[in-house]
């Protein structure tokens, strides 16, 4: 990285090294950050309302599939579906077919939002499977989800992706993997965001422990999403037929989400057991 009296020019490779065949990504090791954050403040969460270690691993296995299998559903039906329809097989292997023969490319897509998706459902089975109330478990685990999704963004920051709009603002980046234009940072704008809804869902917690049931997990649903409706608008399109749009896919797919949240906040609800 280096800097200008303008601008910061970013041209660092996603590789932070390679041995043989195997390369270590920047993106990689922020998923494993996002992973290992959540559960060591988890654990905390866990310990101090007197749930086992042994609950909470497995609840994180649970989370690990259903983010995973979310995102990359998510990516796979809401963004570019057109292609996906025809190569049902390559959603669930890190293959592609080019020019006829099969060829290792990893999972080049995990859509935010389905993993949203991916990780409610995952809740859900481990409630039903574990007997647990499913809405003390989102108002628990919502503790953690911004710290996770901090460490993604920067994971796409490395890698160069979901750059922002060209910008003449003295903060401006220039993403040298991609072109040679001042833009803005966005995924540096929602990482923040991110990292400030973290510190506000903790205060929330320890400033009432036993909260009204579905505050916290409404809460969450609106600073997160909400975060994703107004900082879209800094990002470029990131799939072809959003040209034109009014709002992005990922503006759209916020929409639901927060009006869960104002829902979850609104209703009347009496405490529910653990």
């Amino acid at each position: 990285m280096t800097t200008s009296l303008a601008h910061i020019v970013w041209n660092i490779e996603p590789e932070i090294f390679t041995i043989g065949s195997f390369g270590l990504r920047y993106y990689s090791l922020c998923w494993l950050l996002a992973f290992a954050s959540s559960y060591f403040f988890m654990l905390k969460v866990f310990n101090r309302e007197g749930k086992s270690q042994e609950l909470l691993d497995k609840l994180t296995i649970y989370i690990f599939l259903g983010t995973l299998l979310g995102a990359r559903l998510g990516h796979c039906l809401f963004y570019d579906f057109a292609y996906y329809k025809d190569h049902l097989l390559e959603i669930f292997i890190p293959f592609q077919q080019v020019n006829g023969q099969w060829q290792m490319t990893g999972f080049t897509g995990l859509a935010s939002h389905g993993g949203a998706i991916g990780i409610l459902t995952a809740l859900w089975l481990f409630a039903r499977n574990t007997k647990m109330n499913f809405i003390w478990i989102t108002d628990r685990l919502v503790l953690v989800v911004p710290i996770a999704c901090f460490f993604i963004r920067l994971g796409n920051f490395f890698n160069s992706e979901m750059i922002g709009h060209p910008t003449d603002l003295p903060w401006a980046i220039i993403f040298q993997q991609i072109d040679n234009i001042p833009r803005h940072p966005a995924q540096l704008y929602e990482a923040i965001a991110y990292l400030i809804s973290f510190g506000i869902m903790w205060y929330l917690y320890q400033k009432n422990q036993n909260p009204k049931p579905g505050k916290l997990f409404g809460t969450l649903l609106i600073l997160l999403f909400g975060a994703r409706l107004a900082l879209e608008h800094f990002k470029i399109d990131q799939v072809a037929f959003e040209q034109g749009m009014a709002f992005n896919m990922g503006q759209i797919l916020s929409i639901p989400f927060i009006l869960v949240g104002l829902y979850l906040l609104l209703r009347k609800t009496t405490p529910v057991s653990r």
